[in-house]
């Protein structure tokens, strides 16, 4: 990413110095530094609100109710995952962040239920299948309502910043189905099959030795 954003520098310095604009590229990388100052201010005050009703509904069990409610789901997609493993309610906790559109949220929640996940790996250097699917569900999940975007519309002055709800929903759903299917399709190759370090096949038991193989 940093050589992405270097590049993208490098061109428009050079690109306004062929032009000639070199001086409205200065100005246009200080107005945009201080209109994202700007927009990073006005996101404040939703995120602390939403943050905070997040906050409330775990303290008065509303969110352990709602992960209780989609547990067979989590069944379904993390068959290899014990019922009541930490791991379980760490990710039930950040899919229900991202469906409030809460990334800031989110993210600590993610890298916890990855911390939990990695103590059921049997390997230090290779995902799991339930890994792989849980990266796939965290990246392209289904978004209720998209807050920050919301805040972020808001604040630059849009008319109807609520108007993208339905809109998301739809493109966050067909992304989810997507992900979820091409991650359950993919884990179904023998290659990758093999490769999972929670694999039957590479963690069964040698009854000469008495250790586990793979």
């Amino acid at each position: 990413m940093n050589y992405i954003w270097l590049g993208l520098m490098v061109i428009a310095l050079v690109v306004g110095a062929i032009n000639g604009r070199i001086d409205a590229v200065t100005k246009a990388a200080v107005d945009n530094a201080a209109a994202a100052v700007e927009i990073a201010l006005g996101l404040i005050g939703i995120m602390t609100l939403w943050l905070g009703i997040m906050k409330i509904a775990e303290k008065g069990g509303i969110i352990r109710i709602l992960s209780r409610a989609i547990r067979p789901l989590a069944r379904f997609l993390f068959p290899t995952i014990p019922s009541d493993h930490p791991a379980i309610g760490a990710m039930l906790m950040n899919l229900i962040a991202n469906w409030l559109g809460l990334g800031n949220a989110a993210t600590p929640l993610g890298l916890k239920a990855m911390e939990e996940l990695q103590k059921l790996n049997k390997s230090t250097d290779t995902a799991t299948n339930d890994m792989a699917t849980f990266l796939a569900l965290n990246t392209a999940t289904i978004c209720l309502i998209p807050m920050t975007v919301i805040a972020v519309r808001a604040q630059l002055g849009s008319a109807n910043p609520f108007e993208i709800i339905s809109t998301t929903i739809l493109a966050s759903t067909c992304a989810t189905i997507a992900g979820v299917t091409a991650v359950k399709l993919l884990q179904r190759l023998p290659s990758i099959k093999k490769s999972d370090p929670n694999h039957q096949e590479n963690i069964s038991p040698s009854k000469e030795e008495g250790h586990h193989v793979g």
